[in-house]
C-alpha cells in the first residue's frame, strides 16, 4: 500500500471538486494521483487473488504428485516382480511372450494416465492374443494356421482356458483403475479451475470501489483509519460475486473426491489390484498348464484335427510347471497417509470461494478490528451502517458499494462451473465402478482447451489416443503434471524395459500396429 509519507510529500490541499472516485472535500490527491491509486489498488487486489489461488494450487498439485507417484509405483513394482519371477517359474511360456506382458503394462499405464483406451477391451485382446501364442507353444508338433486360431478364439469364452483369472481381473481392474484415475484427475481439474478463475480481471466498478476502500482515506487526510470490516466485505463480495457462485459445484467436487477414496481399500480396491496384476497373470498361466489336456481335447472337438507339422518338435515340455509363490505385499501405509492428508486439506478448501472476501479483508487489506467510529466507512471516519450482502451474484443487487449487473455473469467462471459439474459426474460414475465417455474436463466451453494458454509447468500434457477405431472413449489426461515431472514419475520406479512417459503416445500407436504380428 502507498505510505503516508509518499502522499504527504505531494501534499497540496484543494477543494476536491476534481475527484471522481473519492468523496469530494479537502484533499491532497490530484486527479492524476487518484487515477494512479485506482490502478494500483486494482493491481494489488488482483495480485492478492493470485496469491490466494496459488497457495491452493500448490496444495492440490502436491496432492496430485503424491497420489500419482504412489499409483504408478504400484504398477511398476508389479511389473518388476513379474519380470524377476516369471522366467524361472514359467520358462519359455513367459520368455517367448515377454513383449506381450510389457505391452499390457504399458496399456495399463496409458489408461491410468488418461489415454483413450477401453480397459476391458484391452484386457480381452491381451488374453486372446496370449492364448494363441501359448497354444502354439504347447503344441509345436501341430500346424495351427490363423483360421484354426480364430476358431480357438471363438471358443475361448466357453472353454475358459485361463480359469477365472481373466474375468476377475477384468471386473476388479476396471473399478480400481477408474477410481484411481478419476481421483487424480479431480485434483488436476480443481487446480486448473483455481488457476483460471484467479486470472479473471476485475471490472471497472470493482476497481473504483477498491480504490475508495483502500486509498480515499489517505487522500482525505485520515491515513490512519483502516477500512471497517463490514465495509470491506461488501466491497469484495461485490467484486468477487461471480467467484462465489463456484461454491456449490466446488463443494460437490471435493465431497465426491473424498467419497471415492473409499474405493482405494479392500481386496478389490485400487491399492490391492494395481499392485497385484502379476499375481492374476500367474494364476492364469498356471490354470492353462493344469488344463492343457482337457483344453486340447475340447478344441479339437470344436475345431477339428489340425495337421501335423513335419518340421515341428515333439510335445516335450520345454517350459516349467512351477507355481508362482509370491505373497502379496502388505500395504505400507503410504496411501493411508496420503488419503488422510488429502481429506483434511480438501475439507479445509471447501469454503475457499465464499471465504475469499473475509480472508482478503483480514489478511491483505488490514481492516479495523471492530466496527466502530474509528474505522474508514468510505466517506469518513465513523461507523459503517449498511448490512453485509450475501454470497454470489444474485445477492449483489442491492450492494451499496459496488454496482453489479446481476444479469451478466462472467462467462469464464460459468465455464469453470461447468467443468466442476463434469468432473463431479465422472467421480460419481467411478464410485459406482463405471467409466464414462467424456471430453477433456479442463477444456473451456468456448472450445479452447486448457492446452491453449496453459503453461506446461502448470497443466499436464495430453496422452495420445489409441489408433484404433474400436476405442472411441474420450478421456482427460492427468493435469498438473509437466513433461519433466512425468518423466520423473515414470523413471523413478519403472522396471526395465519400460517406456518413458514421453514415448507413451507413440507406444500406443506401435502397440496397435504390432498386435497382428503376435501370431
Amino acid at each position: 500500500m502507498v505510505s503516508r509519507d509518499i502522499l504527504m510529500s505531494q501534499l497540496s490541499l484543494s477543494g476536491g471538486e476534481h475527484l471522481r472516485i473519492c468523496p469530494q472535500g479537502y484533499t491532497c490527491c490530484t486527479s492524476e494521483m487518484e487515477e494512479n491509486l485506482a490502478n494500483r489498488s486494482r493491481a494489488e487486489l488482483e495480485a492478492a487473488l493470485l496469491d490466494s489461488g496459488r497457495a491452493l494450487q500448490t496444495t492440490l498439485a502436491t496432492q496430485l504428485r503424491g497420489f500419482d507417484d504412489h499409483f504408478q509405483r504400484l504398477l511398476n513394482d508389479s511389473e518388476r516382480a513379474l519380470q524377476e519371477a516369471f522366467p524361472g517359474v514359467f520358462g519359455e511360456l513367459y520368455t517367448q511372450n515377454a513383449r506381450a506382458f510389457r505391452d499390457l503394462y504399458a496399456e495399463l499405464r496409458l489408461y491410468y494416465r488418461g489415454a483413450s483406451l477401453h480397459l476391458e477391451e484391452s484386457l480381452a485382446e491381451f488374453w486372446a492374443r496370449l492364448l494363441e501364442r501359448l497354444f502354439r507353444q504347447l503344441h509345436p508338433q501341430l500346424l495351427l494356421p490363423d483360421d484354426y486360431l480364430d476358431c480357438l478364439g471363438k471358443q475361448a469364452e466357453a472353454l475358459r482356458p485361463f480359469g477365472e483369472a481373466p474375468r476377475e481381473l477384468r471386473l476388479r481392474a476396471a473399478r480400481a483403475f477408474v477410481a484411481a484415475r478419476s481421483f487424480v484427475q479431480g485434483l488436476g481439474v480443481a487446480g486448473d479451475v483455481v488457476r483460471k478463475v484467479a486470472q479473471v480481471p476485475l471490472g471497472l466498478e470493482c476497481s473504483r470501489a477498491v480504490m475508495k476502500l483502500v486509498y480515499c482515506a489517505h487522500c482525505l487526510g485520515v491515513p490512519g483509519a483502516r477500512p471497517c470490516p463490514d465495509y470491506c466485505r461488501n466491497v469484495l463480495k461485490g467484486c468477487l460475486a461471480n467467484q462465489a457462485d463456484l461454491d456449490a459445484e466446488w463443494r460437490n467436487l471435493l465431497d465426491s473426491m473424498v467419497l471415492i477414496t473409499d474405493k482405494f481399500w479392500g481386496p478389490a480396491g485400487a491399492e490391492s489390484i494395481m499392485g497385484s496384476v502379476h499375481l492374476w497373470l500367474a494364476e492364469a498361466i498356471s490354470a492353462l498348464q493344469d488344463n492343457r489336456d482337457t483344453l486340447t481335447a475340447k478344441v479339437i472337438q470344436g475345431c477339428g484335427n489340425p495337421k501335423v507339422n513335419p518340421q515341428g518338435s515333439g510335445p516335450e515340455e520345454r517350459w516349467r510347471r512351477g507355481k508362482l509363490a509370491l505373497p502379496e505385499k502388505p500395504p505400507t501405509g503410504a496411501l493411508e497417509k496420503l488419503v488422510s492428508e488429502a481429506k483434511a486439506q480438501l475439507r479445509d478448501a471447501q469454503d475457499f470461494w465464499i471465504s475469499l472476501p473475509g480472508t482478503l479483508c483480514s489478511e491483505k487489506l488490514a481492516t479495523s478490528t471492530a466496527s466502530d467510529d474509528r474505522c474508514w466507512n468510505g466517506m469518513a471516519k465513523g461507523r459503517y451502517l449498511p448490512e453485509v450482502m450475501g454470497d454470489g451474484l444474485a445477492n449483489q443487487i442491492n450492494n451499496p458499494e459496488v454496482e453489479v449487473d446481476i444479469t451478466k455473469p462472467d462467462m469464464t467462471i460459468r465455464q469453470q462451473i461447468m467443468q466442476l459439474k463434469i468432473m463431479t459426474n465422472r467421480l460419481r460414475s467411478a464410485y459406482n465402478g463405471n467409466d464414462v465417455d467424456f471430453q477433456d474436463a479442463s477444456d473451456d466451453g468456448s472450445g479452447s482447451g486448457s492446452g491453449d494458454g496453459c503453461p506446461d509447468d502448470i497443466c499436464g500434457r495430453r496422452v495420445g489416443k489409441k489408433n484404433s477405431s474400436s476405442r472411441t472413449t474420450l478421456t482427460h489426461a492427468l493435469p498438473g503434471l509437466s513433461e519433466q515431472e512425468g518423466q520423473k514419475t515414470s523413471a523413478a520406479g519403472c522396471p526395465q524395459p519400460c517406456p518413458s512417459l514421453l514415448l507413451l503416445p507413440a507406444l500406443t500407436l506401435l502397440l496397435s500396429a504390432a498386435r497382428p504380428r503376435w501370431r
